[in-house]
């Protein structure tokens, strides 16, 4: 969830873990409720080396609503249930982290073209981005199926996040031009159009590409996809990258589980640099670095 923070613990865990200054009264009950409610609603196991970093994003719910201590927060988040429903989103925007770029663990993308390339089915491909984020991957992907597909239909990706606030960034499809220039400037030429006057700098996808993505809402943690079904029952690749790093190994075979269920045979799952799903799921071979085919 970023970079470790480092803060000592307290030699009672009753007494405050944040420093004396701080604005807000933070206990290491505090934290400990945070981390409990993270992994009940959105799965994240928060480590013990956190607390800097839980409060320094849930202060600002905090400023917002008025509040002069977390207990008081996390008191209302459980216990009002008109509070809790409208502040639970916020809540779980605040703690999960959003790193990402243009064509990141960019050896991926030659993979996923040559698959694309090489399928045998003449339907458009289908194609799951499970860590949407502000909308970086899920375009990078859909510029890898736009020059895979040639003059054939690109086909269509469901990008999908449990952060709202990043998918209206994502939705919003417009990025500086200095994060965009990691494409290339061929692929900055076809696929953006460059911003002028009080847009100089700017960059925005365009329409034929940002047609390709679908953005949607979606926590992992729920039992039942019914976005997915309906999206597709069968998908020629998947990408959850850096995402199962935040869950615990019991949680990622759940998921893992129901994800492979959704991918065709032959089907890519693609996955984060420090992720390994070898021996997780019967049904997945290793196709190169971090890329899974569904056997």
């Amino acid at each position: 969830m970023g970079a470790r923070d480092h803060l000592t613990p307290p030699a009672d865990p009753g007494t405050n873990a944040a420093v004396d200054d701080r604005e807000y009264g933070f206990l290491e009950k505090d934290f400990r409720r945070v981390r409990r409610l993270i992994y009940r609603r959105a799965g994240i196991h928060l480590s013990e080396h956190k607390q800097n970093m839980v409060y320094s994003r849930l202060s600002r719910r905090l400023r917002v609503h008025g509040m002069e201590s977390f207990t008081e927060y996390l008191d209302r988040l459980e216990a009002d249930a008109q509070f809790g429903a409208a502040e639970e989103q916020e809540f779980v925007n605040a703690l999960t982290t959003n790193l990402t770029s243009f064509f990141r663990e960019a050896h991926h993308f030659p993979v996923l073209e040559e698959f694309l390339r090489n399928r045998a089915s003449p339907a458009p491909p289908l194609v799951w981005c499970a860590a949407a984020s502000t909308g970086e991957e899920p375009y990078s992907i859909a510029i890898a199926m736009s020059e895979a597909a040639g003059s054939r239909p690109a086909g269509s990706l469901l990008a999908t996040d449990i952060d709202t606030n990043v998918l209206a960034t994502a939705a919003g499809a417009t990025y500086r031009l200095e994060a965009a220039q990691v494409c290339g400037e061929g692929r900055l030429r076809r696929f953006f159009l460059r911003g002028a006057g009080a847009n100089e700098g700017m960059v925005r996808v365009r329409p034929e590409l940002s047609q390709l993505v679908r953005f949607a809402q979606l926590n992992l943690l729920d039992e039942e996809w019914p976005l997915l079904r309906s999206f597709s029952p069968q998908l020629d690749a998947v990408f959850c990258r850096n995402v199962m790093i935040y869950f615990d190994r019991k949680t990622q075979k759940e998921i893992l589980h129901r994800m492979v269920r959704l991918i065709r045979p032959g089907g890519l799952l693609f996955v984060g640099h420090s992720e390994n799903f070898t021996d997780c799921h019967e049904s997945l071979s290793l196709r190169g670095k971090t890329v899974y085919q569904r056997k």
